[in-house]
């Protein structure tokens, strides 16, 4: 496929575009962040701009065949929570709209595990928790993702014939960030708002490659995690001590992850592959 990808200098997008050249895809990167990258062709693109996004999608030749779409501000605390919403719904909106006007009809986008409660002042209704909570954004950045996946299933409605999948990302990181979890393990409050969850990159770029490639149609969302936490305590211990009350539905392994990507594994074929706990190594 021709594939475009945006946000294409972030971390996800560093991580997606390496494994969909790796499949023989052609990518072009777009991003308002200059990539130092040549191996793929990049422009930079004010995102917030409908005619440089139209432009950017409709004047590829030969057109092309479906969107990654990533670029967003990341995080809640970044950056004012207006600037926040109005920025990411903006941007989401035009690459959706582009991509409505040049007729592409396979998008993945990035939506967020925020959408699950995140962070969870109040404990969730049992773990793990997953893609069937009621989405509960608590913040301008979870809520710009609610939006991102409501104006998603409406552009699916009127077009039968769309694939528009929303992969509620985990807390990302690159190998070289996992010594970042030993403040974590001194200190587990530090993470408890998001259940000690993340997810390897290249985990999430085997998302998007899977969902690209299913013949699935219409609006789907998945939480994509790891197997397991940041922590070295076990997960039952933590739950004992962090949210007693909360009710354990099914099988938790011993450090397995209170947030549950069994949906994106029953669906989509995703298997996480990545651990900080193999030496930064694959999952064998």
């Amino acid at each position: 496929m021709k594939i475009l990808v945006t946000g294409s200098s972030g971390r996800v997008g560093r991580a997606a575009i390496e494994r969909l050249l790796e499949e023989g895809h052609q990518v072009i990167g777009i991003d308002e962040v200059p990539s130092s990258d040549t191996r793929w062709p990049f422009a930079r693109v004010d995102m917030r701009d409908y005619g440089q996004v139209l432009d950017a999608v409709v004047d590829l030749e030969p057109k092309i065949d479906a969107i990654v779409h990533l670029a967003a501000i990341v995080g809640a605390s970044v950056a004012p929570s207006t600037h926040i919403f109005h920025t990411n719904t903006a941007i989401s909106y035009n690459v959706f709209q582009a991509a409505k006007i040049a007729g592409v009809k396979n998008i993945v986008f990035a939506s967020s595990e925020t959408l699950l409660g995140i962070p969870f002042a109040e404990p969730p209704p049992y773990f793990p928790v997953d893609d069937s909570v009621t989405s509960k954004p608590e913040s301008s950045y979870a809520l710009s993702k609610l939006v991102d996946e409501a104006v998603a299933a409406e552009f699916c409605r009127w077009d039968p014939s769309l694939k528009m999948i929303g992969l509620r990302f985990s807390w990302v990181k690159e190998p070289h960030q996992y010594n970042e979890f030993k403040a974590t393990e001194q200190n587990p409050e530090l993470q408890k708002w998001n259940l000690w969850s993340y997810v390897d990159s290249r985990d999430c770029a085997q998302a998007i490659s899977l969902a690209l490639n299913s013949d699935l149609s219409g609006f789907h969302h998945f939480v994509i995690a790891a197997d397991d936490t940041v922590m070295a305590r076990p997960t039952r211990a933590l739950v004992a001590t962090y949210y007693p009350d909360v009710p354990i539905q099914g099988q938790i392994g011993e450090h397995g992850s209170l947030v549950s990507s069994q949906l994106a594994q029953d669906i989509l074929g995703y298997r996480p592959r990545y651990s900080w706990r193999d030496g930064r190594t694959e999952v064998s």
